[in-house]
């Protein structure tokens, strides 16, 4: 029983299990952990704890992806941008997805548990339960506000790498999050009224589908100007300083401008590609923003003392 399960497992091409993990997604997220863990001291970080928490949160995200993959496969078939993917293809079935993704879940939980702390283990773990079970299972079936409350599992990596060098949550991890958060909507609405017809089709309640693109474009040019104003926040609080204040004051009117447009344009499917690529660049430019200027204000201290 085992061999002939070890054989299936190896006539799968790996090419399918990576995709199962959302590589690009997960990408993104070890970044806003990375960034988490950088801006959590002053000085160097050790590289054995590095190493152990970038893996371990990498391998709990995987297992949420793959999770997705295996509950969604019958919506994922319906959808142009998604059926292509390993499922829908049928180049894996879903015993094999399940038992990879449950791997990479233990997996995780065992290296940050043993190597980082239980703090980062527990927080990882409702973070892959909040994504693949709360959100992919109910919320996104149940909700057009789906995305809104399922965001907050999807903004907790730079929490994650804050708690694995620190072993505790403070006020500045809690502003990283809600940076995320309030990013989330806009950017995940923005594909959505490209993909309307699509969300209609699989029958999920997406916020377009739901109240109508005109409603929907209002929502993301307010959380646009919501998000302006938390992105303020860290040099509010003296997180931050000048560096990263002009590059939050920079990327967000940028923001602000696809947000505008796509309010007021007729060409709703270009113009919400162009915002939902935008935002991409928009959080991962923030994040570079607190990395450059925290380091700089590290280096200007370093020289006048």
């Amino acid at each position: 029983m085992k061999d002939a399960l070890l054989l299936k497992f190896k006539q799968i091409p790996f090419n399918g299990y990576f995709e199962l993990c959302k590589p690009k997604v997960v990408l993104l997220i070890l970044f806003t952990a990375l960034v988490g863990m950088l801006l959590s001291t002053q000085g160097s970080i050790p590289l054995d704890l590095f190493f152990f928490a970038m893996i371990g949160i990498g391998l709990g995200a995987s297992s949420g992806a793959a999770i997705n993959h295996v509950v969604d496969d019958h919506i994922d078939r319906l959808m142009e941008r998604t059926h292509n993917r390993p499922l829908p293809q049928g180049s894996m079935d879903k015993k094999n997805a399940l038992i990879f993704a449950i791997f990479l879940g233990i997996a995780s939980m065992f290296i940050l548990t043993v190597f980082v702390n239980q703090l980062t283990a527990l927080l990882t773990f409702i973070s892959l339960m909040g994504y693949a079970v709360v959100y992919t299972m109910f919320l996104k079936r149940a909700t057009p506000q789906n995305i809104v409350i399922g965001g907050a599992a999807g903004a907790t990596p730079p929490v994650l790498g804050w708690a694995a060098m620190t072993g505790e949550v403070n006020t500045e991890a809690l502003l990283l999050f809600l940076i995320i958060f309030v990013w989330t909507p806009p950017h995940f609405w923005a594909l959505a009224i490209k993909r309307k017809d699509e969300y209609a089709k699989a029958n999920i309640p997406m916020l377009p589908v739901t109240h109508g693109i005109a409603f929907t474009k209002l929502q993301i040019l307010l959380y646009t100007i919501l998000l302006l104003a938390v992105s303020m926040m860290p040099f509010v609080v003296q997180m931050s300083g000048l560096i990263y204040l002009s590059g939050a004051i920079s990327l967000g009117m940028g923001f602000l401008y696809y947000a505008y447009k796509l309010y007021f344009s007729v060409d709703n499917s270009d113009l919400a590609m162009k915002t939902f690529l935008y935002s991409i660049k928009y959080l991962s430019l923030l994040f570079a923003f607190l990395l450059v200027d925290h380091y700089a204000r590290i280096l200007f201290r370093l020289f006048i003392a």
